[in-house]
């Protein structure tokens, strides 16, 4: 049986975080997105595991938080969102044009969500750049092609998120999940 593990993803910008954050309030269980904690905590240490550094140390250090994450949603009751998971993984390797190593490819083979994912499309009177976000609105907007087609090649189903208010868009999420079997 497939958890009841939800995926929430796209290009940078499109709501996700503002979304997981509703959800979140609203009662649901949801893991943090991994790429700017690790942005956060590699700028206050001087690290260089950055996307603007070292973009393979970046997804190993991405992969390790995935997979925390993925083992303390085990012990979640009820329905879990992922604010972006482990075939992203795969999306921004692709995006760098850096190879996929076999360990990443066999986590998203091991490691499975519900067979259905949300995806934040590029939304461009949202998009804002800041010191962690840095990519372009061009970037961000390949961003979200590259995780459709990522999971979709993983055999997910992509469900785009409407472009409507934060409250609207939780409520979408919540009916998409309270209709669907974990």
């Amino acid at each position: 049986m497939t958890p009841s593990f939800h995926i929430l993803t796209g290009g940078p910008g499109s709501g996700k975080t503002s979304l997981a954050e509703a959800l979140a309030s609203r009662g649901l269980t949801v893991m943090q997105e991994a790429g700017r904690a690790i942005i956060r905590s590699q700028m206050a240490i001087g690290g260089n595991a950055l996307p603007w550094a070292d973009r393979a140390a970046f997804a190993e250090a991405m992969l390790h938080w995935e997979l925390r994450s993925y083992e303390e949603a085990q012990r979640a009751q009820g329905p879990v969102l992922f604010d972006r998971g482990m075939p992203d993984l795969i999306g921004y390797l692709t995006l760098c044009g850096l190879p996929i190593p076999a360990h990443m490819r066999r986590a998203c083979d091991l490691r499975r969500y519900h067979p259905t994912i949300f995806l934040a499309p590029h939304w461009p009177d949202i998009y804002r750049r800041d010191a962690e976000r840095r990519q372009s609105g061009e970037e961000a907007e390949a961003t979200c092609a590259v995780m459709r087609h990522c999971y979709q090649e993983l055999g997910y189903r992509v469900v785009e998120l409407p472009l409507v208010p934060v409250a609207e868009r939780a409520l979408f999420v919540l009916a998409n999940i309270q209709r669907r079997p974990g």
